[in-house]
């Protein structure tokens, strides 16, 4: 048991509840120092509580719980006394703790939203709308853009019927809404609802409905959505669970969070069911076995968290943070080694009360910190694990599902994460005519090279290049060789369905920061097959590495 300083404490009183947290990515104009604001999203995960005027003269409105006319959300729900509403997502300043509202799915009728997530390559957010099923993408000042529809737009990218949001609304003056029945909320469909957001390798990973289903998105260069939806993994979990968070390590592990399903008590004792919410992790297959459909393993790894059987206290959250030294430091050559897990009743089993009074109280409703190789069936009962409660209060063992997400911020020093997009680290270089060959009248190359970005994966360094035709002659793929000695390329040969797929180079033999000259030809494949000779328009690039290392 660890015991906390007292934290920085926002109220419901002034933003309601909560779930979904981001932090953005501590850029400030006034000043160059990195201090990042935190983000946090309107639920109706933690319950909805409708009132009516007062009516006894108590000074205190009537709490309700069937809908009926003049009924309006209580106090503290959605912060409207500050503008909030369902929709809301709220904006905490590092430096003045002062709270702002950010954006608002005004849209959004109740049901609220269910994570958010911030894309640091293009400095925006996305969250998902429990309402509709969309995903809203939000620019830095909150403005919202434009969406993307799961139902409509992803289901059919693996041969699914197209599946539109039934109009359902929340209505808290309509006889139909219960305030203990979630089914008369107005969420959107499951098969099209999304919870969990995380942005990791260039694309957007989102997860549907509660017989969970990961699915991404591409974010295309300018920060739009690519249009190119793809279904990952059917999660593998004991229970049928909605997986509300996600997160990736540096190693390209994903790791998701199931949170129990909504219960709303009308004594305020429990806002999701407990005890069988599972955390899990996945990873790539390597190589990617083609008798599978999914590019991850089928079979994910799982943690224990909590110390009641069968330890699955999750609450829906979960984040990684720095690992620790022998003296209990932070690691900073650690980056990712310790999984942050939200859970309920935490230390509470009776069968090992005396091994575990000696740590601390046993009705601990917050977070428990595991290094992420402890994988089930190690730390089993979780005795190599460190816990924290939210609130510092251990008389409430019955309450469920008061805890909710978990966001740390870890800045990630040294060695960069696998699939995360690396800058460019300087101009985008111009290609050159090859040695020995003088343009004709002084004219440029073939091609240029729009833009590059880098990606450090468990081969090594890769390269998306995205090729402009300037000669027009409607080529479609690449060969490469490395021209710098010591230094190799692969593929030799590709094709791409479209200039708008960068061609991927893997390079290796380089010291980071080095530049490499590629030998490069770009011609029609189709030219190529015919036989014989074909035009091909042959460049040599220098090609600026990264400072950054892909090394394990």
């Amino acid at each position: 048991m660890v015991f906390t300083p007292p934290p920085f404490e926002v109220p419901a009183s002034e933003i309601g509840q909560v779930f979904g947290l981001a932090y953005d990515d501590g850029k400030r104009e006034e000043t160059t120092a990195i201090v990042p604001n935190l983000y946090a999203a309107a639920t109706s995960l933690h319950g909805l509580q409708i009132v009516t005027e007062d009516e006894d003269e108590d000074g205190r409105p009537e709490r309700q719980r069937r809908g009926e006319a003049g009924a309006r959300f209580m106090d503290g729900q959605f912060g409207e006394k500050n503008g909030g509403g369902p929709g809301s997502i709220w904006k905490i300043d590092g430096i003045t703790g002062a709270v702002t509202l950010f954006a608002n799915i005004d849209t959004n009728s109740g049901p609220g939203i269910g994570n958010i997530a911030f894309d640091r390559s293009h400095r925006q957010f996305f969250a998902s709308d429990l309402d509709s099923g969309l995903i809203h993408r939000i620019d830095i000042d909150g403005n919202l853009i434009d969406t993307f529809d799961h139902g409509v737009d992803g289901k059919p990218a693996r041969g699914l019927d197209p599946l539109a949001d039934d109009g359902a609304v929340m209505d808290i003056q309509g006889a139909a809404f219960d305030a203990e029945e979630p089914k008369s909320w107005g969420y959107t469909q499951e098969e099209r609802r999304v919870h969990g957001l995380a942005m990791h390798g260039g694309r957007l990973y989102y997860a549907v409905g509660e017989e969970a289903e990961i699915w991404s998105v591409g974010i295309a260069r300018d920060g739009t959505f690519a249009g190119d939806p793809r279904w990952e993994l059917t999660v593998e979990a004991e229970e049928d669970l909605p997986v509300t968070d996600i997160a990736f390590d540096t190693r390209g592990f994903m790791y998701l969070a199931q949170r129990g399903e909504v219960e709303n008590r009308y004594d305020y004792s429990s806002f999701a069911d407990s005890g069988e919410a599972s955390v899990l992790r996945y990873w790539r297959e390597s190589p990617d076995d083609p008798e599978t459909e999914s590019i991850w393993v089928p079979a994910p790894q799982e943690y224990a968290v909590g110390f009641p059987e069968p330890y699955r206290q999750g609450a829906g959250g979960i984040d990684l943070q720095y690992g620790y030294d022998a003296e209990g430091f932070f690691n900073r050559d650690a980056c990712a080694a310790t999984l942050v897990k939200t859970g309920d009743r935490l230390r509470d089993n009776p069968a090992l009360e005396d091994q575990l009074i000696e740590g601390g109280p046993l009705a601990v409703h917050g977070v428990q910190l595991t290094r992420s190789t402890l994988v089930r069936p190690k730390n089993e009962p979780p005795f190599g694990s460190w816990f924290a409660d939210y609130d510092g209060f251990f008389e409430d063992p019955e309450v469920k599902g008061h805890v909710g997400d978990v966001e740390v911020w870890r800045p990630c020093e040294g060695r960069a994460g696998y699939y995360e997009p690396i800058p460019y680290p300087g101009d985008i270089p111009i290609p050159g005519w090859p040695p020995g060959f003088p343009p004709p009248n002084d004219l440029p190359p073939c091609i240029e090279l729009e833009t590059a970005a880098y990606f450090c994966t468990p081969a090594g360094l890769e390269a998306d290049l995205y090729i402009h035709d300037r000669a027009g002659i409607g080529g479609d793929s690449l060969s490469a060789k490395s021209l710098t000695p010591g230094v190799g390329v692969s593929p030799s040969k590709q094709t791409v369905p479209s200039l708008a797929t960068p061609f991927t180079l893997g390079i290796n033999g380089h010291i980071p920061g080095e530049t490499v000259d590629l030998g490069l030809c770009f011609y029609k494949q189709s030219d190529a097959e015919a036989g014989g000779y074909f035009p091909c328009c042959k460049v040599t690039l220098p090609l600026e590495t990264p400072l950054e290392s892909c090394a394990p």
